[in-house]
């Protein structure tokens, strides 16, 4: 059956039809995004859901939504979505951080030479009939200092403007490298200094814990006198009240704003004050832009739901088309390993470690990471997937350490898991051979070469005859088929184990009848999702 979508906000007929041509079900219903209780109500029907800023996904949506894999916002900013909620849950949020770089950059310039020379407030008196001239008076831009709080995508393409403007520029951000600023041209700072030098300041940043009122009533008093601030990134990163009031004393001399605390903004601090530029969160909006981000959202969508790839994703590690047909073998792989792990482990896991080995340590080992701890946690809550198991493990107190190293043995590259619990550490390692098959190579230290199967019988015992005779019996007195049987051991005479791929679960019977043998230490059945 082919995945089904929702469009529940306005989006380019573009990308409806990039949806249709890749052939996923899509609904459009621009409407449905603005009736929370109507979204409740059908939002079960879709393995996706493509949004702008007027669907609001809450918890409760998240609940109704029984089918939903993934959320993807035309745009950058998903406040509009409960990340947490959807998270556990297990559905993957993405965003569209390129399709609008250019136009929100554009517009932070625009913003920037309209409070340096007061152009709406000198447009507003002229279309009054006033011929104030002498009012206005601006400054030039050219030799200034412009302090950008945030470097990444848009905060670089303003530094590159700024500079063919021939200002100054000095750039805070704390995960710029010497390298990169050098590569800019900028000059990098910490951010009190930035506060004492710039003549304009911009801000280009996410709204985080860290980030919020980054321009404190603490901090704009740290300001150079004078100075112009330039906010079209989000609403909160700068204490609105206490720039009022700087503006009202004169120690800052204008603002421009795009964004709010409060939106839509029908009241602010900020709005009335001679010199502050205010416009409705227009980053965005150009025609180039809503179709960039509307065209690159759908084939976001579509990538993941009909491939596996992962992109722009905030709450999951991206998975790259081409990665994603590589790995999928190794992403299964891990979870395979996971899930032995978690079912032969009946303690809480207070910690797994993962240790990667040749090919496989090249590879994406976030993901590979995520299948790992899904596939563990999957015994206990069989809803979780790759997206809420890393959430569900933070929230459990799990610690999650990864190994790699180059390759070491016969293999090309393997996975090897070891889950740790108060009382033992368990640990089962696997790889990938060339036909595309995930195998089990070694089970507590012993060798073995072992394909998964949907069901399975582990076993151990010491090493005496009669173990695959007793094994075998059972199993056709059962009437339960072999499909493979391996064996493995330590050493002549010592600790042992068997693996068989059976077509049918194992019944408590047989079990019970192997148990009465005395010959084996353990018996457990495990089942696997090999589809």
């Amino acid at each position: 059956m082919a995945p089904k979508v929702l469009i529940s906000d306005e989006l380019s007929d573009a990308a409806v039809q990039i949806f249709r041509d890749r052939g996923i079900d899509v609904d459009f219903l621009p409407d449905v995004g603005k009736d929370k209780e109507k979204l409740a109500e059908i939002i079960g029907q879709y393995d996706g859901l493509a949004i702008r800023s007027a669907t609001k996904v809450t918890p409760n949506i998240l609940e109704a939504a029984t089918n939903l894999k993934v959320i993807g916002r035309a745009g950058i900013g998903v406040d509009n979505v409960d990340r947490e909620a959807a998270s556990k849950k297990g559905v993957i949020v993405m965003n569209t951080p390129f399709g609008n770089m250019i136009t929100t950059a554009e517009h932070a310039i625009a913003m920037m030479f309209a409070v340096a020379r007061q152009i709406p407030e000198a447009s507003a008196s002229t279309h009054a009939g006033k011929w104030e001239k002498s009012k206005f008076m601006g400054v030039e831009l050219t030799g200034k200092t412009l302090g950008v709080i945030g470097a990444g995508n848009i905060g670089g393409i303003v530094c590159d403007r700024a500079r063919g403007l021939k200002m100054k520029v000095v750039a805070y951000d704390p995960f710029l490298s010497d390298d990169k600023a050098k590569a800019m041209k900028v000059e990098k700072v910490e951010l009190e200094e930035l506060l004492a030098r710039a003549d304009f300041i911009t801000l280009h940043v996410p709204l985080t814990e860290q980030t919020k009122n980054i321009l404190s009533r603490e901090n704009l008093a740290k300001t150079k006198k004078g100075v112009r601030i330039i906010n079209c990134a989000r609403g909160g990163l700068v204490d609105e009240v206490a720039l009022a009031e700087a503006l009202t004393s004169g120690h800052v001399a204008g603002a421009a704003f795009d964004v709010f605390s409060v939106e839509p903004a029908k009241e602010n601090p900020l709005f009335g004050l001679p010199n502050v530029v205010c416009t409705p969160h227009l980053g965005a909006a150009t025609t180039e832009a809503q179709e960039n981000v509307a065209l690159q959202v759908a084939d976001q969508m579509a990538n993941y739901l009909l491939t596996g790839a992962v992109e722009n994703a905030l709450n999951m590690p991206s998975v790259t088309a081409e990665e994603a047909r590589v790995m999928g073998p190794w992403i299964k792989l891990a979870d395979h390993l996971g899930s032995f792990a978690g079912q032969m482990t009946d303690e809480p896991v207070t910690a797994i470690n993962v240790l990667y080995d040749g090919v496989a340590a090249e590879m994406n080992l976030e993901a590979l990471n995520c299948a790992v701890v899904a596939g563990i946690i999957k015994r206990v809550n069989p809803d979780v997937n790759m997206v809420s198991a890393p959430v569900v493990a933070k929230e459990r107190g799990i610690q999650i350490s990864t190994t790699n190293q180059d390759k070491s043995g016969s293999f090309d590259g393997y996975v090897k898991v070891t889950v740790v619990t108060a009382k033992r550490e368990r640990s089962v390692a696997g790889t990938v051979f060339s036909d595309g098959k995930p195998r089990f190579i070694q089970i507590k230290g012993i060798n073995i070469d072992a394909e998964v199967g949907a069901h399975m019988l582990y076993t151990t015992n010491n090493d005496v005859p009669g173990i695959i005779g007793t094994l075998g019996q059972t199993m056709g007195d059962m009437d339960v088929n072999i499909a493979n049987f391996t064996l493995g051991r330590a050493a002549v005479g010592g600790e042992a184990i068997a693996l068989l791929y059976v077509d049918a679960p194992v019944p408590a019977e047989a079990r019970a009848k192997l148990a009465e043998t005395g010959l084996f230490t353990q018996i457990k059945p495990l089942e696997f999702d090999v589809a």
